[in-house]
């Protein structure tokens, strides 16, 4: 049965860097699902630094809308795979939906295809790290799809969470295992 290490922080908090590292300590075999498209330079940039950080003998499969297809094809050749990230996943997904003023259509989409995901990760024998963004925690949006961003990221990351082995918490490059000192109600 397949795992998943959850990996979640805000913006430049080293939540990649130590998802990274972890995957470097407890894989044999690595795969890197990438999901960034490049479409301007500051992407490129951050997608170069991410590429000169990665061991070579990492494979990378780039997914931006199908990640639970490369965890269903390829998991039966890596122990373990880093996924970078999730909330980019969800604003891949979201630039593909029909009607984007359709809230529930869209909720159901995304979870959808999370519920993919999650499934072909636990039915696998490997191990997945995912970073993902707490977007959460500033202040609300101040236009109806900014907030629809927020909210599936949200859901996305609760999602994630209540299956995951781990969940780590990075802030200032320090990461806590917040699963292990959550409190069971």
């Amino acid at each position: 049965m397949g795992k998943i290490i959850l990996v979640t922080g805000g913006a430049r908090s080293g939540k990649s860097s130590f998802a990274e590292r972890y995957v470097a300590k407890y894989g044999k075999k690595v795969g890197y699902i990438a999901t960034s498209k490049i479409c301007d330079e500051e992407m490129e940039y951050r997608v170069k630094l991410h590429r000169e950080r990665r061991p070579a003998e990492w494979e990378t499969f780039e997914s931006p809308y199908s990640a639970h297809e490369v965890i269903r094809e390829q998991s039966k050749s890596y122990d373990m795979f880093l996924f970078d990230c999730m909330t980019i996943y969800v604003s891949n997904i979201l630039s593909t939906v029909k009607d984007i003023d359709d809230f529930d259509g869209n909720y159901k989409i995304v979870t959808k295809r999370l519920k993919q995901f999650i499934t072909a990760i636990l039915e696998s024998d490997a191990t997945v790290v995912i970073v993902t963004n707490e977007v959460g925690s500033g202040i609300v949006p101040n236009n109806r799809l900014a907030r629809e961003y927020r909210d599936l990221a949200g859901l996305a990351n609760q999602m994630l969470a209540e299956v995951a082995e781990k969940v780590f918490l990075v802030v200032s490059g320090i990461p806590v295992d917040i699963k292990k000192i959550a409190e069971s109600i």
